[in-house]
């Protein structure tokens, strides 16, 4: 008791940070059983279909592919981030869970333009977003922002990579994070009225990332891991002289336009990048029909592990399922304006890492790999202009 009141004490006294340390030196008991740093998470696998675990009290928790692509994407972002590590990530899960059961949830009430973008659904959490249920008047971001699960993912890991510079705090902004239970990490960043909930989300958060990620390789999250085999020849993914480049990837506004758009007629042929395996066929209100696929590509640095992505594809041209096996310049799909889309054309994206790994600007890494078109000659895509013209996504 009496060391209660000193605790109490000092909340009074100094506020939040000194109560997060005052708890971790005042509660030897919780602090012992948080488990030494394994700080090594292999690259994220398949996702797949569904995920049931239980929480500590025996509750079962059954988790969907949408759910577990934002899993995914928490996990991807807590490997790039420096000084994150497992016990990071795992906190990020517990808050995610906690908050909104790794749902992207929009707020019509405070917020109505967030319904314009993609969620899973609507809460009304005062004036709280998305996964983590952040509020855009407490400085975590905009609207657009937020409603982006890799800017939540990355607001909530902070740090001096962070969108938000430590104000407010995510997890690398607290100090001594590592020493607190999980749970008490998880309600220093999110500050809830109800702390303790996050706990019993712990064995469902170890689940998620037992079963979305491989062993660690060499401490690189983008090397060859237990992806595909070996390709060594990398195809530009449409025929010759059957596009136009429309678009490059950067920020529009508030969100970042992940990939390049190439404008072809309805119908024209999507061919393979690479040698690789279908990690996910699926649609989405703004990529409409999509397909993803895995890679280990050779390239001038050694083997490394890289996703393709192909976005807006007509509708009943898809001829691959999820876990075939493709080669380089195979036609997966065909042109189309599915989605968010004004036009015929193809959006590629290229995720070194992974499938569901960040993706990068794919014109510099298609040059360092030199593509050729199905009939091995080389090709590298025009990258003169840059303005959305007809066919590009906006």
């Amino acid at each position: 008791m009496r060391i209660l009141m000193i605790a109490a004490t000092l909340v009074m006294l100094f506020g939040p940070a000194t109560a997060l340390t005052a708890y971790a030196l005042l509660a030897p008991a919780y602090a012992a059983g948080c488990e030494p740093g394994d700080t090594a998470v292999g690259p994220v696998g398949a996702v797949p279909v569904e995920l049931t675990a239980t929480t500590t009290g025996g509750t079962p928790v059954s988790l969907d592919r949408t759910q577990l692509r934002h899993a995914a994407t928490i996990i991807s972002t807590g490997s790039r981030t420096q000084g994150v590590g497992r016990d990071g990530i795992l906190i990020a899960l517990m808050a995610a869970l906690t908050e909104s059961h790794l749902r992207m949830l929009a707020n019509p009430g405070a917020y109505p333009d967030s319904t314009t973008h993609p969620h899973d659904g609507t809460g009304q959490d005062h004036d709280s977003l998305g996964m983590f249920q952040m509020r855009p008047a407490a400085g975590w971001g905009t609207v657009a922002q937020l409603m982006d699960p890799a800017y939540q993912a990355s607001a909530f890991f902070g740090g001096p990579t962070g969108p938000n510079h430590g104000s407010p705090r995510g997890l690398l902004d607290i100090p001594d994070w590592q020493q607190l239970p999980k749970g008490a990490a998880a309600q220093a960043v999110e500050v809830s009225a109800y702390p303790d909930r996050y706990a019993q989300y712990e064995p469902v958060a170890r689940a998620i990332l037992e079963k979305l990620t491989t062993s660690p390789t060499a401490g690189q999250s983008d090397g060859p891991a237990s992806g595909p085999a070996l390709s060594s020849r990398v195809v530009f993914p449409l025929p010759a002289d059957s596009w136009t480049r429309t678009s490059g990837f950067g920020q529009r506004g508030y969100r970042l336009h992940a990939g390049v758009d190439y404008a072809a007629p309805a119908g024209t042929p999507v061919l393979a990048l690479a040698d690789g395996v279908v990690a996910s066929v699926e649609t989405s209100p703004t990529g409409g029909n999509m397909i993803v696929l895995d890679h280990t590509i050779a390239g001038p640095d050694g083997a490394r592990r890289a996703g393709s992505a192909y976005l807006h594809l007509r509708d009943g041209s898809t001829t691959v399922a999820e876990g075939d096996t493709v080669t380089a310049g195979a036609q997966i799909a065909q042109v189309g304006s599915t989605g968010r889309s004004t036009g015929p054309h193809l959006h590629l994206e290229v995720r070194p890492g992974g499938p569901h790994a960040a993706a990068i600007d794919p014109e510099p890494w298609l040059t360092a790999h030199s593509p050729t078109t199905v009939d091995g000659d080389a090709v590298l895509p025009a990258t003169s202009g840059g303005a959305c013209l007809t066919g590009a996504t906006p």
